[in-house]
């Protein structure tokens, strides 16, 4: 019993020690989480690909499927989607092969922004992930019905991340 976990450790040590959160030109990642609002929850999914060893490009889609019940929200209203571009700083400020920041432009249906994101990789394949966005210029410029008030102000996602290659 006692060699099983010993191998065991030295197994996950492993797993552990070799994966990667961002590898550079050609490096693709999705992400699949929670997304949390003011007035509204839902899913998000996105897409990044890596043009060079710290810059890379994806688009993000976000769904509310719990929205306050007061809003007269319609599907446009639920949806949103966005091109982004990241710079991966994982390796500038030496955080590990495991671990990569990630701040970033967003221009999306509602708005144009900015995000913060982090990401962690337990595996070659598998980590977790949040990211928080805020827009910088919305463009709506007159009073927002609350209904337009979602998507177009701070938001939170958390998930999960996985390599594909």
């Amino acid at each position: 019993m006692k060699k099983l976990s010993i191998l065991t450790l030295l197994l996950l040590a492993t797993a552990l020690g070799s994966a990667q959160a961002y590898e550079g030109k050609g490096d693709l990642k999705l992400q699949i989480g929670a997304n949390f609002q003011n007035n509204g929850s839902g899913i998000m999914a996105s897409l990044d690909y890596g043009l060079g060893e710290n810059f890379s490009i994806g688009a993000a889609s976000t769904y509310l499927l719990g929205v306050n019940t007061i809003l007269d929200a319609d599907f446009s209203d639920r949806i949103d989607l966005k091109a982004k571009f990241n710079a991966n700083l994982g390796s500038v400020f030496q955080l590990g092969d495991n671990v990569d920041i990630y701040p970033g432009l967003n221009l999306g249906l509602k708005n144009f922004g900015g995000h913060l994101g982090a990401r962690y990789f337990f595996t070659d394949g598998f980590g977790v992930f949040t990211e928080l966005q805020t827009p910088i210029a919305k463009y709506k410029t007159e009073d927002l019905t609350a209904a337009e008030k979602l998507h177009n102000q701070f938001t939170i996602n958390i998930g999960a991340s996985f390599n594909i290659q």
